[in-house]
């Protein structure tokens, strides 16, 4: 019986179709042997370099903006060890963190090579896909250069380092030639670092944390990481034990019994004394959390980095900290005097330089650098982020008033926040003093933390929060929650972060991350930096109307930063005193130019955050003292020839309202504490009970948002007469009447002319600059 055409068609075609498959099968087996051809005659022809040569770093030399020297680093840490000098722990730990197949793998990973790629190409994140034998070859033989040359040529080297040496010598090689941060080029250098012990003595805690290292040796130095790097080392450290489990390289009872083991605090390098290593780090900082390089491409060395420092004024900040505060301590008489760690920035406010960067006495001495911390609280410093976040988002008061300069607050000391969800917040003042009615003028003027919580209240928590961050603080800033003591001050930003949002409201709400490297060079080649960009923060009317409002802190003679009025320009800034005087801040800016201070109290044995009350002699610390002494020294040398110019906009007017007659202040009484959500503030500590005082003249503690009471006008005011700021008689805890308006503005002064200030506090005729 015939077939049908159909079914013979269809056989007819599978036929036609066979010597197809044959030429196509013919083709493959021809392109893999040309491919296997072709890479058999690459890894002939590449050669493997001079290992020791290709491993040995160099130096680095970093200049100040003029092109002069600021310092020059690179001397190698290195002390090779044999395998068998290193724990099998560590072993095991590395190999857990980077290749757990690697006794049973390949010199290459090509799977692992293309799933990196493909992350890359498609937007993912960066990550490995090398072995161990390759990571070995990029340190020991090439650069840290991500170009396709570079990784074609480790992977023929890989293989024929592979077929030449055995596993044990490899990982040997990759242990020692590994660069782990704080200079430790290989495993027994990073023992001693981090552990003040040999390789040998590694534990699998220590031996998995220095695995961790190998991922993101600065950021994950818990030493000195930021509260985010920190989490990601644990967890990374996680990882490695997890992984060390998983192999059966560790039980999973002694899993269980680790913890994190405890780290040795870094010391700096020969020859970075003095600023030069606080300088140096904090450019190393900006370079490799902004992924220009990484650590080991700048370990390698060959760099030339100019920073955009000005030496004079590098030179002028350190005049200005000896002066001020260092000749005042006596260490051997005073033990306080020991605990008084300084940190300063000053920042262009127009381009976001970084022009000079004090980070402590000496930074082979003191290695923690107090420009960059982020380990104590900002204090009333934080109300200048209230005050934008207040004027930008229109907000109102509870009796639906808009809210500005004249806008009346009740004043009352521990008054309870109104308009908020759960137990009422309800913060002491300075010295537990009630103002009664004053404006808002005022309560900036005299840091009334009562007015300012507040303020927060009625602008929205969480609101002060995203306008803290539009500013400039980092969004993981410790400490930056929505909760009601966020206005006063309970975030932990840097000197530096700090500097950066005062910088925006001087540069009319244009925000710029301040900056540090101006040039990088390598091997003659630049290398490409980050722009620069701008945004709009909050509005150019807001930054105006904030700066108006600052300049009342230092106008105002009975203001909290009056001692900067002697720099004789056109001013503004703000002070801040923490919880039991722990920190102490004065940030401020003119025209020209933004400088932050803090003085931090850390016990010099422990590292404890201690109080600075008596630092100097001077009784109570505060932020009006020698951080706003230091500012004004600073600012006075560094804007000197410097025609005096003033704020654009309008002049600022000062306020009207007269507080009522003075009354002693009411007893303390315990407050509960604030609640948002799952998160409460500390409830308040007690004052100074209520002592008399003539002159209340600073902020109160805020670092918990609540204040401890300290007088910052006790304890020697250098001899000047300042007017009495006269709390209200209004009773504490009394309600402020319904939409009370304050009274009309006086008039601008007219341009260049003196004004007399109408406020009762404050008769002194105040020479100010031109409008």
């Amino acid at each position: 019986m015939p077939r049908k055409p159909r079914e013979r068609t269809k056989r007819t075609g599978w036929r036609r179709l066979i010597p197809t498959w044959r030429t196509a099968l013919v083709g493959l087996a021809a392109s893999m042997l040309l491919g296997v051809g072709l890479f058999a005659l690459g890894v002939a022809l590449v050669k493997v370099p001079d290992a020791h040569a290709a491993a040995t770093a160099q130096s680095n030399t970093w200049l100040y903006s003029d092109g002069s020297l600021l310092a020059r680093t690179g001397q190698t840490n290195r002390q090779n060890v044999p395998l068998d000098k290193v724990s099998e722990d560590a072993q095991h730990a590395a190999l857990a963190a980077e290749d757990r197949n690697f006794y049973s793998e390949g010199a290459v990973n090509f799977k692992g090579m293309a799933r990196a790629a493909f992350n890359t190409a498609s937007g993912g994140a960066t990550q490995g896909g090398s072995t161990i034998t390759q990571q070995y070859v990029k340190n020991a033989y090439l650069n840290q250069k991500q170009t396709v040359s570079r990784k074609v040529k480790e992977v023929f080297i890989a293989f024929k380092v592979d077929a030449t040496q055995s596993k044990d010598e490899i990982l040997s090689s990759y242990l020692n030639t590994s660069y782990y941060g704080r200079g430790a080029y290989g495993i027994q250098a990073a023992s001693q670092a981090y552990f003040g012990i040999d390789a040998s003595q590694l534990n699998a805690a220590q031996g998995a944390y220095l695995a961790t290292l190998l991922n993101a040796p600065s950021a994950y130095d818990v030493s000195s990481a930021t509260e985010a790097g920190k989490e990601k080392a644990v967890a990374r450290w996680n990882y490695v034990l997890d992984g060390m489990v998983a192999e059966k390289w560790l039980g999973a009872d002694e899993r269980k019994q680790l913890a994190f083991p405890e780290v040795q605090s870094p010391k700096s390098a020969p020859g970075l004394s003095g600023q030069a290593g606080y300088l140096v780090a904090a450019a190393t900082s900006y370079l490799t959390d902004n992924h220009i390089v990484s650590d080991a491409q700048l370990a390698q060395g060959g760099y030339t980095i100019t920073l955009t420092v000005d030496s004079k004024k590098q030179q002028q900040l350190q005049d200005a900290v000896q002066t001020q505060l260092t000749d005042n301590l006596k260490p051997d008489a005073r033990k306080v005097d020991a605990a008084a760690q300084a940190g300063a920035v000053s920042v262009d406010p127009k381009t976001g330089q970084v022009l000079a960067l004090y980070g402590g006495a000496d930074a082979t001495k003191h290695w923690i650098d107090n420009a960059t911390r982020t380990d104590y609280q900002a204090g009333s410093t934080f109300k200048a982020i209230a005050l934008a976040a207040a004027l930008d988002s229109g907000a109102r008061t509870q009796y639906g008033d808009r809210i500005s300069a004249d806008t009346v607050y009740d004043g009352t000391n521990r008054r309870a926040v109104r308009g908020a969800k759960g137990v009422p917040y309800a913060p002491p003042n300075e010295g537990e003093r009630s103002y009664g009615q004053i404006s808002l003028q005022q309560a900036t003027d005299w840091s009334v933390n009562s007015v300012f919580a507040q303020l927060a209240q009625d602008t929205g928590l969480e609101k002060v929060r995203s306008t803290a961050v539009a500013l400039g603080l980092p969004a993981d800033t410790p400490g930056l929650k929505a909760v009601p003591s966020i206005p006063l001050g309970s975030a932990s930003p840097s000197v530096l972060e700090l500097a950066g949002v005062y910088a925006t409201l001087d540069n009319d709400g244009q925000q710029i991350t301040p900056w540090l490297v101006k040039s990088l060079e390598s091997g003659g080649e630049q290398v490409a930096l980050p722009e620069h960009k701008a945004t709009q923060a909050v509005s150019k009317d807001t930054a105006r109307a904030t700066t108006s409002i600052l300049r009342g802190v230092i106008d105002d003679q009975g203001g909290t930063g009056y001692r900067a009025a002697s720099l004789n320009r056109p001013a503004a800034g703000k002070t801040g005193t923490t919880d039991d005087s722990k920190s102490v801040w004065f940030a401020g800016y003119t025209p020209e130019l933004v400088t932050v201070v803090g003085l931090f109290g850390q016990d010099p044995a422990t590292g404890k955050q201690v109080t600075l009350d008596g630092v100097g002699g001077m009784g109570s610390a505060a932020g009006g003292r020698f951080p706003a002494q230091i500012w004004t020294a600073y600012m006075k040398s560094a804007l000197a020839g410097q025609p005096v110019s003033s704020f654009s906009g309008a002049s600022r007017t000062p306020a009207t309202t007269v507080p009522s007659a003075p009354t002693e202040p009411a007893a303390p009484t315990q407050s509960p504490s604030a609640t948002d959500g799952a998160t409460s503030a500390p409830s308040p500590t007690a004052g100074n009970g209520g002592r008399p005082s003539s002159r209340p003249t600073g902020d109160a503690g805020t670092g918990n948002g609540n204040g401890n009471g300290n007088s910052n006008g006790t304890g020697g005011d250098g001899g000047q007469t300042r007017p009495t700021r006269t709390p209200s008689a209004t009773p504490t805890g009394a309600p402020p009447p319904r939409r009370r308006r304050p009274p009309p503005r006086a008039p601008a002064p007219a341009a260049g002319c003196s004004a007399l200030r109408t406020n009762q506090r404050d008769s002194a005729l105040r020479r100010r600059g031109p409008s």
